[in-house]
């Protein structure tokens, strides 16, 4: 029987730096070195808790009982420096087990080093908890850890599933000295690969080897691609405020099957162009086929619904009746376990059931609306080099009326029409047009979010002031406060507003549109400031109200990934003060303008004082939602001085 063979499929992307070869480090399992032993701090990161001193995955072809398997082979060692601080002793082996079909997971072996006295882990205290129908985790936890202990780990994973490569992730919460990624590719094996973050790998090497992998009985040999590629000294990923998920910039090796051929010359097509992803899509009993039940929304849904007005109105009626409905399960599902028709019958689902409930209802009303892919701020993005299906975890509705686009996403009950919960605004998706070919969508926040203060304070006969504040917020400045607000008693919320500062006492809380999403949301209610004086005068602070920037996020000198804020923001404060005849105006604070470069934001304090009266305008935007690293010192002297303007820069008056 004749083979096909195909050539190896070499690293098709531009790499961080010049591809080159350097020496491969080895380890000894179970033998620690001396100078392992002796190392008290990792130079590179004096602070960290441990360091991942070696790692190295192996992932080959082997036949296992007359079957072509793929095994994955890890072996990790750490050094711990602080144990009270170190919480990386629980280690979990994700593996896929879905039913009659599921990987092995063998050969676990794990060991405390504290110096010669050596502790493994008994196979007792290795768990297993399902974490959904088809994903299980390997869970066991190292004991004895002291400071200066090394923790080593291997293990052995068996799968049939080819396509499930996955790849390797060289960077960790953990700094990381020495992280190898080796491959053993047999050439029938068409692999896309892609590499994220922004670090150099230290090997990057790949060959072809001759005849290397054979099956008896088949008179073929195959060809393979052995790959070996390498970091050193990878720093820590550690958490930043404002920042897309640290899978954006994680330094990893993704790998995506495209083809097989077996051994029998059937060749199995996986992903190789976007018209096969949109056809797997069109077809997937949990996707596409879930686009089949226009009549049911039709004839189950309320006739004022597809009766309202323009296409508009009529969309909006659909949207909300299916966001009300329907209460999401917090699960995220797209190719499993999405039962369109059962989910609205039974009025709860995961993301899909309810998206494509929505899609089915707009299309029963004639209307053009379509599923968009995504994977959310808080997994690895997809990439747009080359077609893909794994990164894709969540779908939202892209519907077109006219000329206008709106992305839609009924899971959240307080968000407006138009607006996606904040977890969906990560740049772009793919928008699956199964009739015209698949693209690519930005995903574009609304500009309108506003947090505006208006309040108006004036002294009683016995010099205390009081007064009433408007507060008004839209777009998704608001979407939180009806979330925190809803169902709450208004003395929960006074409560949580007074806790601010404790002079505040608040009185009369009206609030306005708490269920009308599409109308600002408004709290209108007194106030009484009890501050006191000293001597003859009276400090007063004009920003006694929480601002939408309220506190500093960025406190640390420096940051490594850029900044995403998710959407423009306009926070806008007016207070205006009438000391009338009990007080008098000593001083104000100066005015202040600050500008950050390419009229990306902007920020003004201006004291105007009349007679009698100070008037107080604050004036904080956001034009933009992404800065990169390098405009993080702007931003930071952007923050810092409007939170000193809010609580370090008092009015001075002088008691009459």
């Amino acid at each position: 029987m004749k083979f096909l063979k195909i050539s190896c499929f070499i690293l098709a992307l531009t790499l961080c730096g010049v591809s080159f070869y350097q020496q491969r480090e080895t380890a000894d399992f179970g033998n620690p070195t001396a100078e392992e032993f002796a190392l008290q701090s990792y130079s590179k990161d004096p602070e960290a808790a441990g360091v991942v001193l070696f790692e190295k995955g192996n992932y080959y072809f082997e036949l296992v009982e007359n079957y072509v398997k793929l095994i994955k082979e890890v072996h990790v060692k750490m050094k711990v420096f602080n144990a009270k601080n170190f919480d990386h002793a629980t280690v979990e082996i994700p593996f896929y087990n879905e039913k009659n079909n599921n990987e092995d997971v063998t050969k676990i072996t794990a060991i405390t080093h504290n110096g010669t006295v050596k502790t493994f882990i008994d196979e007792a205290n290795i768990f297993e908890t399902d974490e959904n129908p088809y994903w299980s985790l390997k869970k066991f936890t190292f004991p004895n850890i002291k400071d200066g202990s090394i923790l080593e780990y291997t293990y052995r994973i068996e799968t049939s599933h080819l396509s499930n490569f996955g790849g390797w992730r060289f960077q960790g919460s953990l700094p990381v000295m020495y992280s190898e990624f080796h491959t053993e590719l047999p050439g029938n094996f068409k692999y896309n690969r892609t590499l994220y973050g922004n670090l150099p790998l230290y090997i990057n090497k790949a060959e072809k080897t001759k005849g290397c992998f054979a099956i008896e009985g088949f008179d073929v040999q195959a060809d393979c691609e052995i790959a070996t590629y390498a970091m050193k000294d990878v720093p820590a990923a550690k958490k930043e405020n404002h920042m897309l998920s640290s899978n954006y910039y994680l330094a990893a090796m993704v790998y995506e099957l495209i083809e097989y051929v077996d051994f029998a010359e059937n060749k199995h097509s996986y992903t190789r162009s976007w018209d096969d992803v949109d056809n797997y899509y069109r077809y997937d009993k949990d996707l596409g086929r879930q686009l089949k039940y226009e009549s049911f929304f039709k004839d189950v849904l309320p006739a004022s619904v597809y009766s309202t007005g323009s296409d508009l109105e009529k969309a909006k009626a659909i949207y909300y009746y299916i966001q009300d409905h329907m209460t999401w399960n917090g699960k995220y599902r797209i190719l499993s376990d999405v039962r369109v028709k059962e989910a609205f019958e039974r009025k709860s689902g995961n993301s899909s059931e309810i998206n494509l409930a929505l899609i089915n209802a707009l299309e029963a009303a004639g209307m053009d609306a379509k599923i968009m892919l995504i994977s959310t701020r808080d997994f690895t993005p997809p990439t747009m080099q080359y077609p893909v299906i794994s990164p894709f975890i969540y779908a939202l509705v892209y519907l077109k009326i006219g000329d206008e686009k709106y992305l839609l996403d009924a899971t959240d009950k307080h968000t407006p029409f138009g607006v996606l919960p904040f977890r969906d605004l990560c740049q772009q998706g793919r928008v699956m047009d199964f009739k015209k070919g698949s693209f690519w969508e930005p995903i574009d926040p609304i500009n309108k979010n506003m947090h505006y203060v208006n309040m108006q304070l004036a002294p009683n006969e016995q010099g205390i002031f009081s007064g009433k504040v408007s507060e008004v917020s839209t777009g998704y400045i608001a979407v939180p406060k009806r979330t925190e607000n809803n169902n709450r008693r208004k003395e929960d919320i006074i409560k949580r507003k007074q806790n601010r500062n404790e002079a505040l006492d608040i009185t009369n809380l009206q609030i306005e549109n708490e269920k009308d999403l599409e109308q600002p949301y408004k709290e209108n209610y007194d106030i009484s400031i009890h501050e006191q004086p000293v001597g003859n005068k009276l400090f007063v602070y004009p920003f006694l109200m929480q601002t939408y920037f309220s506190e500093n996020p960025f406190l640390k000198e420096t940051r490594k990934y850029p900044i995403d804020f998710g959407f423009p923001v306009i926070n806008n404060y007016l207070v205006s003060i009438d000391v009338k005849d009990k007080y008098e105006i000593v001083k104000v604070p100066e005015n202040k303008i600050l500008k950050l470069p390419n009229n990306d934001g902007e920020l003004s304090v201006v004291y105007d004082v009349s007679d009698s009266r100070v008037n107080v305008r604050l004036s904080a935007k956001l034009n933009t939602t992404n800065f990169p690293a390098e405009a993080y010192p702007a931003l930071r002297q952007f923050f810092e001085t409007l939170i000193k303007i809010q609580s370090e820069e008092p009015i001075e008056l002088k008691k009459i």
